[in-house]
C-alpha cells in the first residue's frame, strides 16, 4: 500500500517549495488510494518555534487538502534511542568521544577528500567504549559506514534515474548528538521505517542524503522505500528560492493574502516541475489526482517569476482568474462577501449574490472585487473628473442632455435591466445620440468610471434611488463652469 509523508521543520512559514512537495505527495497518495502522513520534524529545539509551527499549519489548512495521519518527532524520542541502541549492539554504530574543539573544521563534507571518520574512535573496542560511556564522558553516536571492502550504494530515483556513490565518499554520519538528541538522518529514517513509508518524495537537494539513508535503512532492517526527488524552485535569476533572500515571495500565505483561491494555487504549484503530458493548464483537483504520476515530474528546475515590485507570478494570477471564472456564482459570492465586509462595505449575502455575476469576469483575485465593485456598496462615490462624463466625439452639452434625459426616464417605470435598456435606447434615439454617447455619461455618473460591468444590470442592482441621486450630482457637476 502506498504510504507517503510530508515532514516540515517548524523553523519559519510554509515555503512554496515545501507546499509543492506536500501537494505532490498528497496527489500521489490520492492517485493510488494510499495514505498521506504529516510528520512534524521538530527535534531541533533551538531553531523550532511554536509561531513557525502554527504558520505551517495555517498554510496547509489554507491549501485545503488535509492528511490522514499526524506525528511529531518531539514525541517519539524513546523510539529513536531504542533504534540507536540496537544499531550499537549490532555493530552498525559506534561512540565517538572526540572533544568538540578537536572536531572543529574537520567534518567539512564528503566526497572531496575531506573528513570521513576518526579512525581511533571507529577502532575502539566495545569494552573501552562502554567504560568511557559509563563514566559519563560525552559522545556522539555515529553510523559505521562500510569501508572494507568498499561498496557502491545504488538506487533508482523515480525522477532522476540510476544513482550511485561509493562508501569511500560517505562519512560516518552522526545518529545521536552528544546531548542524546537524534540527528535528522536518524530520526527521519527510523520514522520512515516505523511508519512503513513506501515512497519518499522530497526535494532534489536531499538526493545526496539518500545514500546515507539507504545504508541506515539496511541496518534498521525495515523495508526499503522507493525514492523520488523533485526539481528545485528557483528565482528568475537562477538562484534557489530562499526565505532569507526572497522574503514574502516564497511564503504560501502571501498568495492567500493576495486573494488567491487555494485550488488555483494548488494547480499553479503542480505545473512548477510537472505536467500532465497534454496541453492542459487549468485543472480541477479531481483532474490533478487522476493525471498525477511521478513520470510527469521534470528533471529541470522550475522558475517562479516575480519582480521586486510584484511578488506574484503572472502565471499564477492567470490561473487564479480562470478558476474564478469557472466557479458557480453562489460559491464565488460566498467567498467575496467577507472580502467586501472586511473592506468596510455594507454587504449582505443577498447583495453579494446580485453583484457577483456582474464582476466575475472582471477580477483575477478575490481582493480585486474591493475596487471593481465599490460603487455597488458606497453611499458616496469616490471623486472623478467631470471630463469622464463627456463621451468621445461629444461635448459637455451633449453629456448634460444625455444625463438630464436619463434622469427623467429613470424616475419611474419598471426597474429591471430589460426595461431599463428599452427606455434608455429609446431616449438615445429621441436625442439623436449613438448608444455610446448616451450610455457613457450614465455609466460614469453611476459607477464613477468608464470601465464598469454591463450598464443595465448595474443600474438594476444599484437601485433607482441611488442611480437618480448620482445622476443628479453628475448633472450639477457638468453645470458648473468648466
Amino acid at each position: 500500500m502506498v504510504r507517503v509523508r510530508f515532514a516540515p521543520s517548524p523553523t519559519g512559514y510554509l515555503h512554496i517549495g515545501s507546499a509543492r512537495t506536500f501537494i505532490f505527495n498528497w496527489l500521489f497518495a490520492r492517485h493510488h488510494k494510499g495514505t498521506m502522513i504529516l510528520r512534524i520534524d521538530d527535534t531541533d529545539v533551538e531553531r523550532n518555534t511554536e509561531e513557525s509551527l502554527e504558520s505551517i499549519f495555517e498554510g496547509l489548512r489554507w491549501l485545503g487538502l488535509g492528511w490522514d495521519e499526524e506525528y511529531r518527532q518531539s514525541e517519539r524520542f524513546p523510539l529513536y534511542r531504542e533504534a540507536a541502541q540496537a544499531l550499537l549492539e549490532k555493530g552498525f554504530a559506534y561512540r565517538d568521544f572526540t572533544p568538540p574543539e578537536a572536531k572543529a573544521g574537520a567534518e567539512e563534507g564528503e566526497g572531496k577528500g575531506g573528513w570521513l571518520c576518526h579512525p581511533e574512535m571507529r577502532a575502539m573496542s566495545r569494552e573501552e567504549s562502554d567504560r568511557r560511556a559509563a563514566a559519563g564522558e560525552p559522545f556522539v553516536l555515529r553510523f559505521r559506514v562500510p569501508r572494507e571492502p568498499e561498496r557502491t550504494v545504488r538506487f533508482r530515483d523515480l525522477v532522476y534515474g540510476e544513482q550511485a556513490k561509493s562508501t569511500a565518499d560517505i562519512e560516518d554520519f552522526a545518529l545521536l548528538r552528544s546531548n542524546g538528541a537524534p540527528t535528522y538522518h536518524h530520526a527521519s529514517c527510523v520514522d520512515d521505517a516505523d511508519l512503513r513509508i513506501s515512497h519518499i518524495i522530497r526535494g532534489q537537494d536531499h538526493l545526496t542524503n539518500t545514500f546515507k539513508h539507504i545504508l541506515l535503512f539496511e541496518a534498521l532492517g525495515g523495508q526499503m522505500p522507493e525514492f523520488a526527488h523533485l526539481p528545485l524552485l528557483i528565482a528568475p535569476d537562477g538562484a534557489k528560492l530562499s526565505k532569507r533572500r526572497h522574503g514574502p515571495v516564497v511564503s504560501v500565505l502571501t498568495y492567500r493574502d493576495a486573494g488567491f483561491l487555494p485550488q488555483a494555487y494548488v494547480n499553479f504549484l503542480c505545473l512548477l516541475g510537472w505536467n500532465p503530458k497534454d496541453d492542459r493548464e487549468k485543472m480541477t483537483l479531481e483532474e490533478l489526482i487522476e493525471a498525477f504520476t511521478l513520470e510527469g515530474v521534470n528533471r529541470s528546475n522550475a522558475v517562479v517569476n516575480f519582480t521586486e515590485e510584484d511578488p506574484i507570478d503572472p502565471k499564477a494570477l492567470w490561473l487564479n482568474a480562470q478558476h474564478i471564472y469557472s466557479l458557480p456564482v453562489e460559491t464565488l459570492a460566498g467567498l467575496l462577501l467577507p472580502v467586501w465586509q472586511k473592506a468596510g462595505y455594507e454587504a449582505t449575502a443577498e447583495k453579494a449574490l446580485r453583484v457577483t455575476p456582474l464582476i466575475q469576469e472582471r477580477i483575477r483575485t478575490l481582493n480585486d472585487a474591493v475596487a471593481v465593485a465599490d460603487f455597488f456598496f458606497l453611499k458616496e462615490l469616490r471623486p472623478y473628473d467631470a471630463a469622464e462624463l463627456i463621451p468621445q466625439k461629444g461635448d459637455r452639452a451633449m453629456a448634460l442632455r444625455a444625463l438630464e434625459k436619463a434622469h427623467a426616464v429613470l424616475a419611474d417605470g419598471d426597474w429591471t435591466h430589460q426595461a431599463l435598456e428599452e427606455r434608455l435606447r429609446a431616449a438615445a434615439a429621441e436625442l439623436g445620440l449613438k448608444a455610446g454617447q448616451m450610455f457613457q455619461p450614465i455609466r460614469v455618473a453611476v459607477c464613477g468610471r468608464k470601465n464598469a460591468p454591463p450598464l443595465f444590470e448595474t443600474l438594476e442592482v444599484v437601485g433607482r434611488e441611488a442611480c437618480l441621486e448620482r445622476i443628479g450630482k453628475a448633472i450639477a457637476l457638468l453645470q458648473q463652469e468648466p
